[in-house]
C-alpha cells in the first residue's frame, strides 16, 4: 500500500524551504529546513578558536530541521565539553555544525549555508569579543536569560 497523497504534498512543501550546506571540499552535504530558532554572532573564545575567526555567525535550528544528505560516514565529531559536539569533514576538515543537546538546538554556521538569507538579531558572549561591532543589535555579556545566561547587556 502506498503512502497517502497528503504526505507527499507535505514533504514537497517542506523541501521548498530547504537550504543546502556542505563542507569545504563538498564530501559532506546537509540541508536545513523551515526556520531557525535564532540567528546572531557569537564572540566566545571556543567559537573564535574553532572557526579561526574573530566572530562566528550562527543559526540555531531544532535537530529535526538539520539532515545530512551525503557523506555521513565522512563526519568527525569533536567534543571539548559536554555541551557542544562539533561536526567537521574527515576529508577537508571543513566545519559543518555543532550539536548543543542541552539546549536542544543545532548551531549551523551561517557560512556553511551560503544561500540562506542570514540576518543576525543579537550578539552573545560579547564580554569575550575581539572585534567590536557597532550595528545596533543587542549585545549580551554572555547569553539571554532564556538561553541560560545572565541576560546582562553590554554597550557597543
Amino acid at each position: 500500500m502506498g503512502a497517502p497523497e497528503h504526505v507527499h504534498s507535505h514533504d514537497h512543501t517542506h523541501a521548498e524551504h530547504a537550504f543546502q550546506g556542505r563542507c569545504f571540499c563538498g564530501a559532506v552535504h546537509f540541508e536545513v529546513t523551515g526556520e531557525p530558532v535564532a540567528m546572531g554572532y557569537c564572540h566566545c573564545d571556543s567559537c573564535r578558536s574553532w572557526s579561526a575567526a574573530p566572530v562566528n555567525g550562527f543559526t540555531l535550528w531544532k535537530p529535526e530541521s538539520v539532515k545530512v544528505t551525503q557523506g555521513a560516514d565522512r563526519i568527525l565529531t569533536y567534543s571539548k565539553n559536554p555541551t557542544s559536539h562539533r561536526k567537521s569533514c574527515k576529508t577537508c576538515g571543513g566545519h559543518l555544525y555543532t550539536d548543543h543537546p542541552l539546549w536542544g538546538v543545532v548551531d549551523v554556521y551561517a557560512a556553511s549555508i551560503p544561500a540562506y538569507p542570514y540576518k543576525a538579531a543579537l550578539h552573545v558572549n560579547y564580554q569575550e569579543t575581539k572585534l567590536r561591532m557597532k550595528d545596533g543589535l543587542p549585545k549580551f555579556r554572555d547569553m539571554p536569560k532564556d538561553m541560560g545566561g545572565s541576560g546582562e547587556m553590554l554597550p557597543e
